[in-house]
């Protein structure tokens, strides 16, 4: 209960601190890519039980042509790579937080496709709400391989707590104003390399 009060509580004050930030990220888009200025998408919540995850749009739909998506290095954009790198595109999940869907702390949620690859270990990431931010990304976050920040995750489910959130999100906020261990240029956050990522016993 502290944790969700805490949460809304600050999902809220945030929102209308940064609100003229918002309405900027949110022209710039519009200028860059056009509508729709949001990007939405399926994620696993609470339980792998579906959300809609929303973020500032990034990229492009180019596609070849043959009908399929031009890699992501390809489609994002100039603006896009700056939002990216400073996490501005995160913004919108702040109204996620709000609904409920995810916690300002918790593991990342990634897509819906990749939860029959996560061993019966690896898939206790979804036994708390997904966070913006969490232990993995400011330990390591791209820098990482698939199965470390799998085991970070489930270290913060069993070790959770407020005092802990506060300061994972105190070490995110240095992170971002050092802009260290931002994604590599053409990475598509949060999805490289999962391709490539079985768990133990999985083909």
């Amino acid at each position: 209960m502290i944790k969700r009060t805490f949460d809304v509580l600050t999902a809220i004050i945030t929102i209308l601190l940064l609100s003229p930030l918002f309405i900027i990220a949110a022209l710039v888009v519009k200028a860059s890519l056009g509508s729709p200025v949001l990007f939405r998408q399926q994620r696993p919540g609470f339980h792998g039980k579906p959300f809609e995850l929303i973020k500032f749009r990034t990229m492009t739909e180019e596609r070849d042509g043959l009908g399929n998506l031009l890699s992501a290095k390809e489609r994002v954009t100039s603006t896009g790579r700056i939002l990216r790198q400073l996490s501005l595109d995160e913004l919108p999940q702040l109204f996620n937080v709000i609904r409920g869907d995810m916690s300002l702390v918790g593991p990342r949620p990634l897509l819906m496709e990749y939860l029959p690859l996560y061993n019966q270990e690896q898939a206790r990431r979804h036994e708390v709400r997904p966070g913006i931010t969490g232990w993995a990304q400011v330990n390591g976050r791209n820098a990482i391989t698939w199965e470390e920040k799998f085991s970070l995750d489930v270290w913060y489910v069993d070790h959770r707590s407020f005092w802990l959130d506060l300061k994972i999100l105190a070490l995110t906020f240095l992170k971002v104003i050092q802009r260290s261990q931002i994604d590599k240029p053409g990475k598509d956050k949060g999805t490289v390399g999962m391709e490539r990522f079985r768990g133990p016993g999985k083909a």
